[in-house]
């Protein structure tokens, strides 16, 4: 067993280090670990039946249509009448834009579920601007990257979904109830972190807007707003199910793209081709990370850190912090949907056995992993951040670190403070 283990992290380790893709690294990882413990013939074909049946799950139909429907919402108008809402209800509060990215990317990012579509939506239509009025662009970056994980928690969300598969069935509409307290909270603390850095940069505050002006954005967002009601609505009322929910929000999106003549045949052509691309890969890395999954409980790996967890400790806030410092430690070198797959057995059957629900753990291993998409040397909207502002990873690190500071103390407080999670969920049992 404990060479297993060994040979599991370190091929993981050293993959990663010579920048091999990280799905590519689970896989490889995962097929060489067999090799050690059965002969060729037996480990590809465990490794690829695991892969296959990891994938063979009608709840991950969900993610395709969700990705497809965020592509949608960027190239067909939506995003830019979130922004126009978001701008008219906080731009003329000290540090204005600031606020609006942060409200404009959760509203996007909830409705899209998707924080790298956020990311880039929101740095290229408002990047560009604050940097006009005066805005620091490194400053505007870590605005943009942090708001934008956001949309991971509140739902609908890709990732929950995935984490309803690993944890062996957790209610996907629960989860989704989970997310909305925590990502408020998230959204709420970031902008007093961005306005009291904006006070002390003095930074323009924005023209207040005309309460008619406001109400005429509010009109012009409310069909996109209306989307979140119907896929949640939908999904808690037993309507249908998420997956069905998806497929909604993919006409429900072309429909309005359509009306607000935002979209054409070359558009459309592009949006599916970024749809399948960004399916493909949240796919390879899904089937990976099952394959990987499926290999550590072979070797008992889950059982062994389980014991050592508990050994450690059997005070819950122990625990707890044990558990996220780990999450934020993987956060930092491994993807969120593979860390979901491959964590969430290991530290699931911990977390239930001193008392925590699955649906409250879920909440709080999405909120550890948003960190890490925001943090180098893996996080991928760190990089889309950098990428659609023009700056520099290191440049941007510095107004980065008090709003890390922000997120790990509301993760913290999500996670001692279970009603937050949990109060929607109740309600609507």
């Amino acid at each position: 067993m404990l060479v297993e283990i060994l040979v599991l992290v370190c091929v993981f380790l050293l993959l990663l280090a010579i920048g091999v893709p990280v799905g590519w690294s689970i896989g490889l990882a995962s097929l060489v670990t067999m090799l050690v413990s059965i002969s060729p013939i037996p480990s590809f074909t465990t490794i690829a039946q695991r892969m296959a049946t990891g994938l063979d799950s009608f709840a991950l139909l969900a993610i395709p249509f969700f990705i497809l429907a965020g592509q949608v919402m960027n190239q067909g108008g939506i995003a830019n009448r979130l922004i126009r809402f978001a701008k008219a209800l906080v731009g003329s509060l000290p540090g204005g834009l600031a606020y609006v990215n942060i409200v404009a990317a959760m509203l996007f990012g909830a409705i899209s579920g998707s924080a790298a579509a956020a990311a880039s939506a929101m740095g290229s239509i408002l990047g560009p601007r604050m940097e006009k009025e005066g805005y620091s662009k490194e400053f505007g970056a870590a605005i943009n990257i942090t708001s934008s994980t956001t949309g991971l928690v509140i739902p609908p969300s890709n990732v929950l979904i995935v984490y309803s598969l690993a944890s062996g069935g957790a209610s996907i509409a629960a989860l989704f109830l989970a997310g909305y307290i925590p990502g408020i909270i998230t959204g709420l603390a970031l902008m007093v972190a961005a306005g009291v850095w904006a006070k002390r940069k003095n930074y323009p505050t924005g023209e207040r807007v005309p309460f008619k002006e406001m109400i005429k954005t509010f009109f012009d967002a409310l069909p996109s707003l209306f989307l979140l009601v119907v896929v949640i609505g939908g999904i808690v009322s037993g309507i249908f199910t998420a997956t069905e929910a998806s497929g909604i929000a993919v006409l429900y999106t072309l429909i309005l793209a359509l009306i607000y003549k935002e979209l054409s045949l070359s558009k459309l052509r592009l949006i599916f081709l970024n749809s399948v691309a960004t399916t493909a890969i949240v796919m390879l890395l899904i089937g990976t990370s099952m394959s990987m999954s499926w290999v550590m409980s072979y070797a008992d790996i889950p059982q062994t850190i389980s014991d050592m967890l508990l050994g450690l400790s059997e005070n819950k806030f122990v625990v707890l912090l044990t558990i996220n410092l780990i999450l934020l430690f993987v956060g930092i070198f491994m993807d969120m949907t593979p860390a979901v797959l491959i964590f969430t057995p290991i530290f699931l059957p911990v977390v239930k056995s001193i008392g925590i629900d699955p649906i409250h753990f879920g909440i709080i291993m999405v909120m550890n992993l948003c960190i890490g998409l925001a943090t180098p040397p893996v996080g991928s909207v760190l990089f889309i951040g950098v990428g659609v502002a023009k700056t520099t990873i290191e440049k941007v690190l510095k107004p980065l670190i008090p709003l890390y500071i922000v997120m790990i103390l509301v993760l913290m407080l999500v996670t001692y403070v279970p009603e937050l999670s949990m109060w929607l969920p109740d309600l609507f049992k």
